[in-house]
């Protein structure tokens, strides 16, 4: 049970990281190329985490044992192809939107969670997603009209429901790889350093790679400030799915919209419209269920 309570604080501090750095986002704003921007946080992130699994032991220095397989499929589709889905889709729709897009993740998270690792999803567990997706669309729909995306949906919205079952699916790769032996600090080596190494490589193709050489000293900072976000998300997030299902931890990050709304209006002044008060209430009373739900194995173990 120790565990359990330590994956839930974990999901819900990686909801937390998620949600402040919207706002924060907004205030250090990095004008660049976001394939670039990408791969750069990505090296740096995935250098730290292989520093981390050295000291710890986590890696065999000797052998470098780990399951190979599952760290090429992390780096390819959630560390990578992805990202330049996501990236390429926002070039074609809103931030709302595609925002929005984003949080539909536990849906699938769920489905390939239970089909490929057994994971046991009990009525509450459905009952409760739904109410917090519904808060989610009402919340979302004092900024954009969600039904809008089914009836006249956009490439880019494609492009990013697309990245975003990639990133479910890498996941439940992630979960797999630890159940088979590898620790959060290796996956989250494997998924930053090899997948901004491929980013990388895309920027180099694309002739890109000359806005390295032209950044300022402020968007280096604002870089570095935006770095220790995601390094933060990373390090809760792995460290989550080590100790709970994928299921209930992806249901957890709808929370981060409400943290967004929350400084939103306190650091930036931003009006909060009755539709996002409302859409808060239900994910927040959704997330009251959810955070006492055991995680349990189709089988039972």
């Amino acid at each position: 049970m120790k565990k359990e309570w330590i994956g839930t604080i974990l999901a819900l501090l990686t909801a937390v990281v998620s949600g402040v750095s919207i706002p924060v986002n907004k205030i250090f704003v990095v004008d660049m190329d976001p394939t670039v921007f990408t791969a750069v946080r990505a090296v740096i992130i995935g250098v730290v985490f292989l520093l981390i699994s050295l000291a710890t032991g986590s890696i065999r220095k000797e052998r470098m044992k780990m399951n190979w397989k599952y760290m090429v499929l992390i780096a390819v589709i959630g560390g990578s192809l992805a990202f330049l889905l996501f990236f390429g889709g926002l070039q074609m729709t809103t931030a709302g939107r595609g925002a929005f897009l984003h949080k539909t993740l536990p849906l699938y998270a769920a489905v390939f969670a239970f089909v490929f690792l057994k994971e046991k999803i009990p009525r509450k567990q459905i009952y409760a997603m739904m109410l917090m997706l519904a808060g989610t669309v009402v919340l979302f729909s004092a900024t954009i009209n969600p039904s809008d995306l089914w009836m006249n949906p956009q490439i880019g919205d494609v492009l990013i429901i697309g990245a975003t079952i990639m990133w479910a699916l890498e996941n439940v790769i992630a979960k797999k790889a630890m159940i088979n032996g590898d620790t959060n600090f290796i996956v989250s080596f494997s998924r930053m350093f090899f997948g901004g190494m491929i980013l990388f490589g895309v920027v180099l193709l694309t002739g890109k790679a000359g806005i390295l050489f032209s950044l300022t000293s402020q968007q280096t900072a604002n870089i570095l400030i935006s770095t220790g976000f995601l390094f933060a998300y990373v390090l809760f997030w792995y460290s989550a799915i080590r100790y709970i299902n994928v299921s209930k931890a992806a249901i957890l990050l709808l929370v981060a919209p409400v943290i967004s709304v929350v400084l939103g209006n306190l650091w930036l002044s931003e009006p909060v419209p009755m539709l996002q008060i409302l859409g808060s209430g239900l994910i927040l009373i959704g997330a009251y269920f959810v955070v006492g739900l055991k995680s349990r194995l189709v089988s039972g173990v």
